[in-house]
């Protein structure tokens, strides 16, 4: 049976292309990257939704709680062995205004949510990996989705890698901070450019291998 590989985030796993403003191609993203390296022995199971956040209810994009979302997703694609879950991009929208550290918490409770889910082979719970977005680009303040973000939305972002990495370590998960190897396209200062995506793909894929 092929190890199956569920990737639960919003945009940047779904794989908005900046540029065009609609979706790279499947062996493009880094979901799809993924999978070519990990090879037909595994299975990669993408759950990317736009505008998804971590636990916050979205007053003009409804539906778009991720803690709400989490555990039917999970248990419709059990069994699986492991889980990555990469959100909190859209929590620092103007709308929302919360630190980053409360940000890495609100992804941190999905990510207990996971890690006792009881949706691995034969009731056990599934390995999960916990990753901290990208950083958003300098130019977004000057950029089409302005009106959408604060001043202090860049330097929260580049907070992101400290506290879900405090995370991870408080509630014993595996982590790896996605910053390290995907930057955003100059298009718009939020969605991974593709060679992002194909960085970020292929630490994805190291990393599963070491996990699973």
């Amino acid at each position: 049976m092929k190890k199956r590989i569920v990737c639960f985030g919003d945009s940047n796993t779904w794989g908005y292309k900046a540029s065009t403003t609609e979706r790279f191609d499947d062996y493009e993203r880094w979901t799809g990257v993924m999978q070519t390296e990990l090879g037909d022995k595994y299975a990669v199971i993408e759950e990317g939704l736009n505008g998804r956040t971590t636990v916050w209810d979205d007053p003009i994009e409804l539906h778009k709680n991720g803690y709400k979302q989490l555990f039917p997703i999970m248990e419709s694609q059990k069994p699986f062995d492991l889980i990555i879950i990469m959100l909190g991009t859209n929590d620092l929208k103007r709308r929302f205004n919360v630190s980053a550290r409360d940000i890495a918490q609100g992804a941190a409770l999905l990510t207990k949510e996971a890690m006792r889910s009881g949706c691995g082979h034969n009731g056990q719970n599934p390995k999960v990996l916990f990753a901290a977005p990208i950083e958003l680009g300098a130019g977004i303040m000057t950029g089409r989705l302005a009106e959408l973000f604060e001043p202090d939305s860049v330097s929260r972002s580049q907070q992101f890698a400290y506290w879900y990495g405090e995370f991870a370590r408080e509630i014993g998960c595996d982590f790896i901070n996605a910053a390290e190897f995907a930057k955003p396209d100059p298009d718009d200062f939020i969605h991974i450019s593709l060679d992002g995506h194909k960085a970020l793909g292929a630490a994805m894929a190291e990393k599963v291998k070491n996990l699973v």
